[in-house]
């Protein structure tokens, strides 16, 4: 028997409304963030605060993505947690126990605005009486400026540069049982830290250099004098030699009565006074 014209009507709305009701509700899709972090100092029990950026990648610009929970990560443990700020940046605490340079994560926690991601650093954990040798980054890579004076080099990280000769092989030696190493980059205005951070890093694994402490350093030429006394403040007096390219990296040890040494060897008039040259790396250990 066929049906009225209104039974059909009738099911033909259910109809709809069913499939309506039925039909899945397409799912945001997440942001894909970028985890930087920070490499961290410290002694054995001795709390530390490792520092992370959490962003997106834009075309113009990148953007802080904040009130995103974070985790750190310690030997695959993790070992504190965090909530990003508007800056995107996030701030965890952590007390290591023993002597060693640790690898660590920060990543991503559960959130429903952005995907899983993941960013490493290094945790040194030295005792303070450890000898330390503070490395310019410029003296480590050779110098594809040739024709500028390089006390008036800007500083950047070239993943091509290359690495100047025996420089890895000799500051592995120095490090391997007496000597922890801090490689000082200076940032250029108008970049970012935590990138910087994460270049020097980089460079410095791809081309075999001995692990330790990348410091990169924003505000000028006064930028390192004021680290170098904020470590002595904290007890890190045994951070008293500096080997350096540039003159102006020398005269900040050289200031502070402590020990500078000037690789490769520097045209004429690059050399503070009372500053020391060493010919190549392998005339470093001659001059410590």
């Amino acid at each position: 028997m066929p049906f009225s014209p209104s039974v059909r009507t009738t099911a033909l709305v259910f109809l709809v409304l069913f499939l309506t009701v039925a039909a899945p509700i397409p799912a945001v899709e997440k942001i894909t963030p970028t985890v930087l972090v920070k490499d961290s100092l410290t002694a054995p029990h001795q709390q530390t605060t490792i520092e992370a950026k959490l962003f997106a990648k834009g075309l113009l610009k990148d953007s802080p993505l904040g009130g995103e929970p974070v985790e750190l990560l310690v030997k695959g443990i993790v070992s504190a947690t965090a909530m990003t700020g508007g800056d995107g940046r996030a701030f965890l605490s952590f007390i290591p126990k023993g002597k060693d340079i640790l690898p660590i994560q920060v990543r991503t926690g559960s959130s429903p605005r952005v995907s899983s991601a993941e960013g490493e650093a290094h945790l040194v954990v030295w005792e303070r009486r450890t000898p330390i040798l503070m490395v310019e980054l410029t003296a480590l890579m050779e110098d594809v400026h040739a024709e500028t004076p390089v006390s008036r080099l800007v500083p950047r990280i070239d993943p091509e540069a290359r690495p100047i000769a025996d420089a890895a092989d000799e500051l592995g030696k120095l490090t391997q049982f007496y000597y922890g190493v801090i490689y000082v980059v200076t940032v250029p205005a108008g970049a970012d830290v935590f990138v910087t951070s994460v270049e020097a890093r980089t460079w410095l694994s791809t081309h075999k250099f001995p692990r330790g402490f990348v410091l990169a350093l924003s505000g000028g030429e006064d930028a390192l004098g004021a680290k170098l006394d904020e470590l002595h403040q904290a007890g890190w007096k045994s951070a008293k030699t500096g080997i350096g390219r540039s003159k102006a990296f020398a005269e900040t040890f050289l200031k502070r009565r402590l020990e500078a040494i000037i690789v490769p060897e520097p045209p004429v008039g690059e050399v503070p006074r009372k500053g020391k040259v060493a010919k190549n790396w392998k005339d470093v250990r001659k001059k410590l």
